[in-house]
């Protein structure tokens, strides 16, 4: 027995869907990747993409979501592949081909994008003309009966053509602010005829939809579909939990094999599958499902790690682990998983970058995997890198993320790699950001634990690759000259800037990582200079220290020259940091210009600027009351630059000019790719 089954026997264990039966309870998610080509055929990327996937150990492979109509109102991506016409079958079958090879079953997702589709057409269609809450999406049309009746026999002919390309399952999205939810939900769907009114009126698109695939698919063949568990669109009048079970059951009693539950849409203000959310907290919603209906509850949101869907299996509270972001990050997940080297496993750090760039129409990136979407073609590395013709000594400063990466992929490569850090940790500002002093009451309040994830992982590549990591060592002229490395590494990431301002040097004045770190406690009144990312993680930050010590009449205000704070952070991050700093009443005072510090306060001018009216409020020479003044913009740490060493030298990270963290790992990979 392997011993990832004897761990984890229930992920591990065969399970029947319909009359498919399959390998294990892993199963890789849909998620699109816009690496298809415009016009629906698919391309050799996102084979490869699929061919790494099946490789990598999931019982079930699914297919991105396929668009069922040729006029394109499904189509939400630009990138998204098509099921509309008999030409794209020779496409799909190459897929399934792949899936099978890799000894998987073979899911092809029908999706039809709906409120957010149209992504070439100036207009969207739905149930009902309700006007779009995120802004970059097209007016709604409402469809009519005619339009609705062809669409449903769109799907059924989608999942006539999959069939004869070989899929054992046939997939039904129905989540999100697609189609199918619109026409569930009574936030979207304002119809009287017999495709509105109550739940179960509401749930006739999608009960005729599965009616149809049924019969067309056959037996032999699972049909299954993807729901909302929980729409969390209760502040525009979107389903109860009530209702949303209710379909659930429809789709059960229409011929569903299987129910894939989710939570949330797109236009809820909640959070749902980003860092914020704890690990297994919509279990519960599995949970649930499972009780009401007879067939397999699969789920996918923020089950990164095995332990939870392993207990969830063996309580009988869910049948199928779902995992998208999580093998995005790494598709070799499973395959790891059954051997037991989880340390071995690149950890999804819930970034969302991949969805952000599916939002600006561009091709799937992950953070900390920069090979996604590069599996073809073998120098990135996917599936190892090949040894060095020529062996060098390489030193690489900083450990930071970069650094750390760079680190791994020259090991691997088999050249001799030693790793100096100024400081006693390695991560840089990932291990800042991921540090909580409150100890027992951490999971209480604000950090970004999952960083360490990430980190812990490169280094146990690192080790394994033979780098060598000095800590407690700058990296200086003289230690070069001592080591006569043959390439040197600069990577010292950045270090908040000291502003050239009267009163700079007083003691009330400190800088971000003493505050993170707790070796320094912030003050009543908290004055942050700096507007990117980081000060706005750092004022979180504060804003929960403060919290936890009971600090009621504390006041914090962010100053900084630019008209808007954190427009370098995800969006689908920084709306609910705004709501927080507003719900906390930080005053966040744009185009600002400090004078000076005094002992008392900062001096400075600023202006607000009203979104809506535009009209402008200056202040000049205002002082901000200040106990506490804390430095948080990060500029390059310049302190070793290329003057430092005469051969072979490379600058990387933030040293080179501060950015995301995504940039700096993919400085560190594409460095490591050229040694």
């Amino acid at each position: 027995m392997l011993p990832g089954v004897k761990k984890y026997p229930h992920i591990f264990s065969p399970i029947q869907i319909g009359k498919v039966w399959v390998k294990n309870r892993i199963k890789y998610a849909s998620t699109e990747t816009n690496y298809n080509y415009s016009d629906g055929f698919v391309s050799e990327k996102e084979l490869a993409y699929i061919e790494a996937h099946a490789r990598g150990g999931s019982g079930i492979v699914t297919t991105q979501g396929a668009y069922t109509d040729p006029r394109g109102e499904g189509q939400g991506y630009v990138g998204m592949m098509g099921i509309w016409d008999d030409k794209f079958i020779p496409g799909l079958k190459k897929m399934a081909d792949i899936i099978h090879q890799g000894d998987a079953v073979a899911c092809l997702q029908l999706m039809h994008c709906g409120r957010v589709g149209g992504i070439n057409l100036h207009y969207t269609v739905g149930p009902s003309e309700v006007p779009q809450r995120l802004r970059r999406f097209r007016p709604v049309k409402a469809m009519t009966v005619e339009e609705i009746e062809a669409c449903i026999q769109e799907h059924i002919d989608g999942a006539r053509r999959a069939v004869e390309a070989g899929y054992e399952i046939i997939e039904i999205s129905g989540i999100v602010g697609y189609l199918i939810s619109n026409y569930i939900s009574k936030y979207t769907n304002k119809r009287t005829d017999e495709y509105g009114g109550e739940i179960d009126g509401r749930c006739t698109m999608p009960r005729k939809i599965i009616e149809g695939i049924r019969r067309e698919a056959g037996d032999d063949v699972a049909v299954g579909i993807r729901l909302c568990g929980w729409e969390l669109l209760d502040d525009v009048g979107g389903n109860t939990e009530e209702e949303s079970l209710r379909s659930i059951k429809i789709a059960e009693e229409a011929g569903s094999d299987y129910i894939s539950v989710t939570v949330g849409w797109q236009e809820s203000l909640g959070s749902v599958i980003s860092r914020d959310i704890p690990m297994g907290k919509w279990l519960y919603v599995a949970e649930r499902t499972k009780k009401a209906i007879n067939i397999p509850v699969s789920m996918a949101y923020r089950l990164f790690t095995p332990e939870l869907p392993e207990k969830a299996i063996a309580e009988g509270n869910l049948d199928i682990w779902e995992a998208c972001r999580p093998m995005i990050a790494d598709p070799a997940l499973p395959n790891k998983i059954i051997w037991d080297r989880q340390e071995e496993i690149i950890p999804c750090v819930a970034c969302q970058v991949c969805l952000a760039r599916l939002f600006r129409d561009a091709p799937v990136t992950c953070t900390v995997r920069p090979s996604c979407g590069h599996e073809g073609e073998r120098e990135w590395g996917y599936y190892g890198f090949p040894e060095a013709e020529v062996k060098r000594k390489i030193m690489v400063a900083g450990a930071g993320i970069a650094g750390l990466q760079a680190a791994r992929i020259a090991a691997e490569k088999g050249h001799d790699v030693t790793v100096y850090e100024k400081t006693g940790n390695i991560g840089g500002q990932w291990y800042y950001a991921s540090r909580n002093p409150w100890g027992e009451d951490s999971d209480k309040y604000w950090d970004d634990e999952e960083f360490m994830r990430w980190i812990n992982n490169t280094q146990v590549l690192c080790d394994k690759f033979g780098v060598r990591f000095v800590l407690d060592t700058p990296v200086t002229k003289e230690l070069i000259e001592k080591e006569k490395p043959d390439s040197l590494v600069i990577a010292t990431g950045a270090v908040p800037e000291i502003p050239d301002i009267p009163g700079v040097d007083k003691k009330q004045v400190v800088n971000m990582f003493d505050i993170f770190t707790g070796k320094v406690k912030p003050g009543r009144n908290v004055v942050i200079l700096g507007g990117s990312g980081a000060a706005i993680s750092l004022t979180l930050f504060v804003i929960d220290a403060m919290e936890r010590d009971g600090v009621k009449d504390g006041q914090i205000a962010i100053i900084d020259p630019v008209p808007r704070f954190g427009r370098d952070v995800n969006p689908s991050y920084i709306w609910r940091y705004r709501l927080r700093l507003k719900q906390a009443k930080v005053q966040q005072l744009t185009n600002g210009k400090v004078k000076e510090i005094t002992d008392t306060g900062v001096v400075a001018d600023w202006m607000i600027v009203d979104r809506k009216t535009k009209e402008k409020k200056k202040y000049e020479n205002e002082t901000v009351p200040a106990d506490t003044v804390i430095l948080a913009t990060l500029v390059p740490n310049k302190e070793l630059g290329y003057g430092s060493f005469k051969g072979d030298t490379a600058m990387i990270g933030d040293c080179v000019w501060v950015r995301r963290g995504i940039d700096a790992i993919q400085d560190g990979y594409r460095l490591g790719m050229r040694f």
